[in-house]
């Protein structure tokens, strides 16, 4: 719609009046009684300063979150929760710290009293834990078991510790690392009291934070741990993201192989029976393994920066 042509004697009119109800905090009836106009000249002069460009509204959010990009996240991905944050792309810890802070910002806000809380181990998580403010008195559920990693002392059995902390609530944890050997190992660990004590918990889990992996070299922290035969024998088999130790084809669809016998963590129809997943992304790098996810139907919320948002909706 083309621009309403005015005389500077109006627009400088409009423009007061703007300053005065925008900026001022005046109300119609105090600019018409201040400026000897009646209350309709206020409005009629008010919409001139909008049509005319001298005021510009804008949706927005003071501080570090896109709201129009995650809204458009949210519309085509069919999402209940998209949070993005506007930060640069820098150092890859960076990144998981101002998206761990606002993942436990959305956290603090969905989580309710009669929620279970699932907790998955991943670096992101792990930044989220240590940020997360008093929760509602939740259970929190270990979903995964633990790997190591040389550079992160941070393990699956604390992250899962640092949210019950918040929360308040009973912590269902245990310890064992996320593969072992043989299918014959992880089943017997699976029996074992506290293992099976938690995972006895995961129908009950509501809502659930994940972690994002693209299958290649340092973008998944399962892939730089696993065997050289696994990492092909996955490869080959079209794998292209795992989420918290559920393989995915590009086209979304749930991989089981060997490793997958040998892990101590939740598999795809557990995963699916959650009524709310949330995944931590960062990294362009891995936008074919966002897309993986979202084609799944496994998630249905994502914190993650600009540039990925924007790398997600672009249709090339």
């Amino acid at each position: 719609m083309a621009r309403q042509l005015v005389g500077p004697a109006a627009l400088a009119r409009a423009a007061l009046v703007a300053r005065r109800y925008y900026l001022d905090d005046r109300s119609k009836v105090e600019i018409a009684g201040e400026l000897g106009l009646s209350r309709f000249k206020v409005a009629r002069l008010l919409d001139i300063a909008r049509d005319s460009g001298l005021v510009r509204i804008e949706i927005g959010h003071p501080g570090l979150i896109d709201v129009d990009l995650a809204a458009q996240i949210m519309d085509r991905f069919g999402l209940e929760h998209a949070v993005v944050v506007d930060t640069q792309d820098d150092h890859a810890e960076s990144m998981r710290r101002h998206l761990g802070q606002v993942a436990a910002e959305l956290l603090a806000e969905v989580i309710g009293p009669e929620d279970v809380l699932g907790v998955a181990w991943s670096r992101a998580v792990g930044a989220m834990a240590r940020a997360l403010p008093r929760l509602s008195s939740v259970p929190v559920v270990q979903l995964t078991g633990a790997i190591s990693m040389p550079a992160d002392d941070h393990s699956s059995i604390d992250v899962v510790r640092d949210v019950a902390r918040a929360a308040g609530g009973p912590a269902y944890v245990f310890y064992a690392p996320f593969t072992v050997p043989d299918a014959a190992t992880a089943h017997a660990l699976r029996q074992q009291h506290d293992i099976a004590r938690a995972f006895g918990q995961r129908s009950k889990v509501t809502k659930a934070v994940v972690g994002l992996g693209l299958w290649a070299p340092g973008q998944s922290t399962l892939y730089d741990t696993a065997p050289d035969h696994d990492r092909r024998t996955l490869t080959q088999l079209g794998v292209c993201a795992e989420v918290s130790g559920v393989f995915l084809t590009a086209d979304g669809e749930p991989v089981q192989t060997d490793l997958t016998q040998q892990m101590i963590g939740i598999n795809a129809e557990q995963m699916r029976a959650i009524p709310e997943v949330i995944t931590i992304a960062y990294g362009t790098a891995k936008i074919p393994a966002a897309h993986a996810a979202l084609r799944s139907g496994l998630i249905t919320g994502l914190v993650t920066h600009t540039t990925f948002a924007q790398a997600l909706l672009d249709p090339t």
